[in-house]
């Protein structure tokens, strides 16, 4: 990703103040910048990178900054970037897998806007908002929501409903999605492509919904996770392929690839229950209990049917733990 020096968006697609019932250049303040440093050999490593940088928005006065997850998953420096320049160390005090979400807690003073958390179950599709970015107007996004739907990520996650924007932001990793009363209705997660009958393929933003967020941030806030039971976690990377669900890769020494799962295997079933898309397999396998679970998938592999059954485990077991708490 681009440092934040570098790059800004076109005037065009920028907010301007006139459009918008609130301080918008006041609100804008509030998002910082987010880079991070992980340690080689940690788990992550390979997949997320060692060094990673996006936005985070700061929600609480005691300077607790909300991010998207895998930027602070195993992180060992954190450094906040503001809009006057200021650099500002801070610690991981958590992450959720099941959100997406991730909480930093600045290790020195702010001096910034705690922003509301809204309410992302009101959201409706056409609704104006910011997709903001560190860096104020120029590095952030006049935007609307175009879709609220499931999404099915290939890393054994799942959103019942998240939130999709458009334009897209280029930098999306943690901007922070701000709703009419200048208040936070998500994190961004990923760029997307979506296909259009009218407009052919165009890129859309997909937002973790704020909503998700109050369940569980006091469990952030205190332990560094949420005090429900961890999902079983395979250890996988699955894609939907004309209704089947085809195993694209494995984590390394993960509970799948130890039972002998391969990549291109297709999963069938899971203890007995046929899958066609991968919504529908995570939930599956999180349906048969709590992490530890052991889970029997009938997959086709070359033409073959055949039975392989996963020890599950706890995703979080396998990642570096915020040294916080």
């Amino acid at each position: 990703m681009a440092s934040a020096t570098d790059w800004e968006v076109s005037r065009a697609a920028q907010p301007q103040p006139g459009d918008y019932a609130y301080d918008l250049d006041r609100t804008l303040s509030s998002v910082v910048s987010v880079k991070t440093t992980v340690a080689a050999d940690a788990f992550t490593a390979d997949v997320l990178g060692t060094e990673r940088s996006g936005h985070g928005v700061l929600i609480r006065p005691d300077g607790v900054v909300l991010t998207i997850g895998y930027l602070v998953t195993e992180a060992e420096t954190i450094w906040l970037g503001l809009s006057d320049g200021r650099l500002v160390p801070g610690d991981v005090l958590g992450y959720d897998q099941e959100s997406g979400f991730g909480l930093v807690q600045a290790l020195a003073r702010l001096d910034l806007p705690a922003l509301e958390l809204g309410d992302s179950s009101a959201v409706a599709i056409g609704q104006d908002v910011v997709t903001a970015a560190a860096g104020g107007r120029a590095r952030s996004i006049a935007a609307q929501v175009v879709a609220r739907q499931e999404f099915a990520g290939y890393w054994e996650y799942v959103l019942d409903e998240a939130i999709f924007t458009a334009p897209a932001h280029p930098y999306w990793g943690g901007t922070a999605l701000i709703g009419p009363a200048g208040d936070v209705l998500g994190i961004g997660s990923l760029r997307l492509e979506q296909a259009s009958a009218d407009d052919g393929a165009g890129q859309i933003n997909m937002i973790v919904p704020i909503d998700l967020l109050e369940p569980i941030l006091d469990d952030l806030l205190t332990i560094g996770r949420p005090r429900r039971p961890p999902r079983p976690w395979l250890g996988l990377y699955a894609v939907d392929v004309d209704d089947s669900v085809v195993i694209a890769g494995l984590a390394d020494n993960g509970p799948a690839e130890r039972a002998g799962l391969l990549a291109s295997d297709i999963v069938l079933a899971v203890a007995g229950a046929a899958v066609d898309d991968l919504a529908g397999f995570f939930r599956r396998v999180w349906s048969l209990g709590t992490a530890g679970v052991r889970v029997p998938l009938t997959i086709s592999r070359e033409g073959s049917v055949t039975e392989i059954t996963i020890n599950s485990a706890d995703r979080n077991t396998f990642l570096k733990a915020p040294r916080v708490h």
